[in-house]
């Protein structure tokens, strides 16, 4: 059982790999000049929707886990990647800017994520205003050069937002403390049973209209950045992060029906 849950999260990446990054795989390996050729690949639009999206997948595969075991040491990784986000701002080429920018946005969400996890992981009213610890600079980096990494963060807090909503309206928050409270043997049984309650007509129809609120809003900002405008690339990554999330929401269903232990949440 353990070996089909890795296998399902490493279709994801398969997935998005194959989408995102093998035409700029090629384009970067075959282009007739190297520097010419890396630029291409940093600024290319399906590498920077493979980017973001990797980057919205990463909780799942990496934080959660361990800020669960070393809560202290997960909050400490923010200061290194903020640190490499600061170093490809300022200290490397130009064509490293953009992922400089992104790395920004990561960081945000990343200190958000280790906060609430951490330590306030029975306290689901908490969620959102913790994760949206950033928000004012976000906001403000919309109009400064960084904005990519300010849609990255803003598109994933929307995510956040809308996935806290269906918790609420399906009746899974009231539930939420008493797993996260719980013991590793209860907690996996009281999530796979809470699981299962989403399984009525009030449940999935609100589950599907969240589905194509976000599938909706993630078109509309990936219309958006086919004008040529300097908001383009930031439009980009915020339809990928979004996008995403529909994703991983779907995948941490499916775990806690199938394996709850490795949903993340206990």
């Amino acid at each position: 059982m353990e070996c089909f849950v890795l296998a399902l999260r490493l279709k994801v990446f398969y997935f998005a790999s194959f989408h995102f990054i093998q035409p700029t795989l090629i384009k970067f390996f075959f282009s007739s000049n190297a520097s010419e050729g890396s630029v291409a690949y940093l600024s290319n639009p399906r590498t920077l929707q493979f980017w973001a999206s990797s980057m919205v997948v990463l909780p799942v595969f990496v934080q959660a886990p361990w800020v669960h075991v070393h809560p202290y040491s997960a909050l400490l990784f923010t200061l290194v990647l903020l640190s490499a986000g600061l170093l490809c701002l300022q200290l490397l080429e130009e064509k490293f800017f953009e992922v400089g920018s992104l790395l920004l946005g990561v960081t945000a969400s990343w200190l958000g994520g280790c906060l609430f996890w951490g330590w306030l992981r029975a306290n689901p009213v908490w969620h959102l205003p913790v994760e949206s610890i950033a928000l004012p600079f976000a906001l403000l980096g919309l109009n400064a050069r960084w904005r990519i990494g300010a849609g990255f963060y803003l598109a994933s807090l929307l995510g956040t937002a809308l996935t806290d909503l269906m918790i609420l309206l399906t009746g899974v928050m009231k539930s939420w403390p008493k797993v996260a409270n719980a013991s590793l043997k209860d907690a996996s049984k009281l999530l796979n049973e809470t699981a299962l309650d989403l399984f009525n007509i009030k449940s999935i129809i609100l589950l599907l209209l969240a589905a194509s609120l976000i599938i909706f809003i993630a078109y509309l900002m990936d219309k958006r950045s086919k004008i040529n405008s300097s908001f383009s690339t930031t439009w980009i990554v915020a339809s990928a992060a979004l996008s995403t999330t529909l994703w991983v929401d779907g995948l941490f269903l499916l775990t806690t029906l199938i394996q709850p232990k490795f949903s993340g949440l206990i």
